[in-house]
């Protein structure tokens, strides 16, 4: 039953585009009317017509921990009543910078933010002043928010220019976006030879996660190491999806690669919007008031979002082996789905993200991954909603485990999976 869900979504359509605040929610590609969620606590949420279901979306990411953790909460309550923002430097941003230094050691001196998309932007700005150079590569089929400059496709076969992906977007914003293939160092060689000392950074998505899951071939982020390297380009590691989802290090820790640049968001807000960049004190220098690059923000270092960022953070770095734990679900759904399916489908997983692709091939690109069936998909999806599992409403987003997800939530889920594949292959 979706009756109020239905009639929420006509309301919305009023005076939202398209009903609601980021495309994704209108669940377009699965052809179903979206949820509008009334409550979550734990692994489920609730629809405002009384439907529980098994929540694998985790608000694309931030909810590793579950919904409304009472701690986190209560962080939360106290700061409310303390004031809900100041517009000047508060204890909590500085215990945020600190903690951040020490979790993820490669991110001495960091910035905060309201989102990642601000926080990849301003990334960008900082590499392109250390470095007086303009270009950047970026990798088809990674998203890194939705500012101007990085919403590109690729150009010409040879890779070597950009075209808006977006309208309103003109074509001289993205001129200095040059567009690699993930998995393909090749391509990323080719952009180097094409553009000597031109190319500030290369910007990455070290385990993709946004074309669905496509982890990284092995050698590859150690390639982007060496070449950017050997070329004085800066790397960055968009982790606003990764951090502190691989491990308590984030990606970086994960794969054993460091960044000189790395964006957060989703986790470190523990729910709440905030982003982050930070790199070598170096690097960083370069960021306003000390150097010239300028970053500014009403609601950066927000007091309400750094408590629940603090709490999320301490939380994990309490209890360690949480990622193992994550690490068991996400490999026993990612199993059901082999065993169930055969070759008919491609699961990827990394860490706690995992992706099913309707397609026979291996899912190492993006060209692979946009050749699966979204129809076959839009199925699975609306089967899954229909028997109490909330997944995500797109072939190309992942799904999230959190450690709120119990052995039985996992049990139902595969149980869910297996009738479903069945039928289906």
């Amino acid at each position: 039953m979706d009756t109020r869900s239905k009639e929420l979504f006509e309301a919305a359509k009023r005076h939202i585009p398209g009903g609601v605040n980021s495309p994704v929610r209108a669940f377009g590609s699965v052809g179903r009317t979206p949820r509008f969620i009334a409550s979550a606590h734990g692994s489920r949420i609730v629809d405002v017509d009384g439907n529980e279901m098994i929540d694998y979306v985790c608000s694309w990411g931030p909810g590793i921990l579950g919904h409304a953790h009472p701690r986190v909460i209560e962080k939360v309550r106290e700061a409310c009543r303390d004031g809900l923002t100041y517009g000047a430097p508060t204890e909590k941003e500085v215990q945020m910078a600190d903690l951040l230094a020490e979790l993820i050691p490669s991110m001495e001196v960091s910035r905060l933010v309201s989102s990642g998309t601000e926080a990849v932007m301003s990334a960008i700005r900082t590499a392109r002043g250390y470095t007086k150079r303009d270009k950047i590569i970026k990798f088809k089929g990674c998203y890194h928010g939705h500012s101007d400059g990085l919403l590109v496709k690729a150009g010409s076969a040879a890779l070597t220019t950009s075209v808006p992906d977006s309208a309103g977007v003109p074509a001289d914003y993205t001129k200095n976006t040059l567009v690699a293939l993930y998995n393909d160092p090749a391509s990323v060689e080719e952009l180097f030879r094409a553009n000597p000392e031109e190319i500030a950074a290369i910007v990455v998505e070290p385990a993709a996660a946004n074309m669905g899951v496509v982890p990284p071939a092995p050698g590859f982020l150690e390639f982007l190491r060496k070449i950017t390297e050997q070329n004085g380009a800066l790397l960055i590691f968009d982790e606003v999806i990764t951090g502190f989802r691989l491990a308590l290090g984030g990606a970086q820790e994960y794969f054993h690669v460091t960044p000189d640049l790395t964006t957060l968001g989703k986790i470190v807000g523990g729910g709440m919007p905030i982003g982050v960049y930070g790199g070598t004190r170096r690097i960083m220098e370069m960021v306003s008031p000390l150097g010239p690059v300028y970053q500014a923000g009403t609601l950066s270092g927000n007091p309400i979002a750094t408590a629940a960022g603090l709490e999320t953070l301490r939380i994990l770095r309490e209890d360690p082996g949480i990622y193992q734990r994550l690490e068991k679900k996400a490999e026993q759904i990612a199993e059901t789905v082999r065993e169930t399916a055969g070759d008919a489908v491609c699961v990827n997983r990394a860490g706690s993200l995992l992706s099913l692709f309707f397609t026979p091939k291996r899912v190492t690109d993006y060209e692979i991954a946009v050749s699966s069936d979204t129809d076959r998909y839009a199925y699975f999806f609306g089967y899954l909603l229909d028997h109490g599992i909330y997944a995500a409403p797109s072939q190309f987003e992942a799904m999230f485990l959190s450690d709120a997800h119990t052995e039985e939530d996992v049990k139902i889920t595969c149980q869910v999976i297996r009738d479903c594949l069945r039928g289906m292959v």
